[in-house]
């Protein structure tokens, strides 16, 4: 049962961390002709077209792949509480959206942070997906850069970022009950 509980948490978890990251993609504006955009538009395609037709975007927001991230924390939330109790409280879930899916978008943001900060020791600068890595966090890294400048070269912009998202994690964690 640990086995299903856990493929079935990170199949949904992968996928929303791509809608999500769609969702990013689009808010931050990024080449969406890199080769990891086109892999993110065409893994949610099939899901968010559909939606597009009942929900119309607003600004710069996408609703339908806001949607559909809901709609994924909701039906990952419902087979794992089935799977591990028998049983679900759908209005608590519902209630309880938001916040997982504000969780899911952090956890997704640290990760990038952390892949763009291991791939600046390592890349020649042309990469296609640190340059898009680059667009999604600059952002926020650039505020941060603004009050601490890089001391003799070394950028701590990343590092200051990281600990406020653990800082933000630790504060929130009362909020959201594990499964």
């Amino acid at each position: 049962m640990q086995a299903l509980i856990f493929l079935i948490n990170t199949a949904f978890s992968l996928y929303l961390m791509v809608v999500l990251l769609r969702i990013w993609l689009q808010w931050a504006r990024a080449d969406f002709y890199n080769p990891l955009s086109q892999f993110v538009v065409k893994a949610t395609n099939p899901l968010i077209i559909p939606l597009r037709r009942i929900l119309p975007s607003i600004g710069k927001i996408d609703t339908a792949s806001v949607f559909l991230a809901l709609v994924l924390v909701i039906a990952q939330s419902i087979c794992l509480r089935y799977l591990a109790f028998g049983q679900v409280f759908i209005v608590n879930l519902m209630i309880m959206a938001i916040p997982l899916l504000i969780r899911e978008a952090l956890t997704l943001f640290f990760w990038i942070l952390i892949i763009r900060a291991i791939m600046s020791w390592f890349s020649q600068g042309n990469n296609p997906i640190e340059y898009l890595m680059h667009q999604l966090t600059e952002p926020v890294l650039r505020p941060v850069r603004r009050i601490i400048p890089p001391i003799a070269g070394l950028d701590l912009s990343v590092l200051i970022v990281i600990i406020a998202l653990n800082v933000l994690n630790k504060l929130t964690q009362g909020w959201i009950p594990p499964f």
